[in-house]
């Protein structure tokens, strides 16, 4: 797959669903974060939940740079200040032992929460460095072969890393900080940006 700075295709297997990329490396991130904070807003604005009711599941580990990426965006967030409730941080990050918990304090606390899910993730060579937006949950720990429950009502994956001939499990201990500082940086510019659009 040919990848461009910022577009969005129709999934194969089903035409509504669209994902949309920005390149957390390119000339037009800046322009790019608006677009698709623009886009968020009017999903936000298109339901009937209040800011209180939005959650940001930030998925993964401090413990392996390529697992990162959502205690990272938890973090980053917090430290922003949004206004959503964020789960995952680089101090209480949300794994695999402890997912299935969160998701039942999260269901106790709101009755029907917007959830944006986010998480780390391979992809093709020349996709690393993108943020890939997308509506329907993601499945944490796939890359992994790990079975755990699907999480969001939308979500973003950072890809941080791709398949090669090593075992999977490599890519957590072989990606770059550099890529995935920039990735959360990205997502973060996303959502904050989001709050400034009237």
């Amino acid at each position: 797959m040919v990848v461009c700075p910022f577009y969005y295709e129709k999934e194969k297997k089903n035409e509504e669903s669209i994902s949309y990329y920005v390149n957390s490396n390119g000339e037009t991130e800046e322009r790019d974060t608006e677009i698709l904070a623009r886009k968020i807003k009017e999903i936000i604005c298109q339901t009937p939940h209040e800011d209180n009711d939005i959650v940001i599941l930030c998925i993964g580990s401090d413990r392996y740079v390529g697992d990162s990426l959502g205690p990272l965006v938890g973090t980053m967030l917090k430290e922003s200040r949004v206004p959503f409730r964020v789960y995952g941080t680089l101090e209480e990050p949300v794994h695999a032992f402890n997912l299935k918990g969160i998701l039942k304090e999260i269901n106790k606390q709101f009755k029907k929460p917007l959830i944006f899910s986010i998480d780390a993730s391979i992809g093709d060579k020349d996709q690393v460095g993108y943020v890939r937006f997308k509506e329907g949950p993601l499945t944490p720990g796939k890359a992994l072969e790990k079975m755990l429950p699907e999480v969001g009502d939308y979500h973003f994956v950072g890809i941080v890393n791709y398949l090669d001939p090593l075992p999977t499990s490599q890519f957590l201990n072989d990606t770059r900080l550099y890529t995935v500082m920039n990735l959360a940086k990205t997502i973060v510019k996303v959502i904050t940006k989001m709050k400034a659009i009237d």
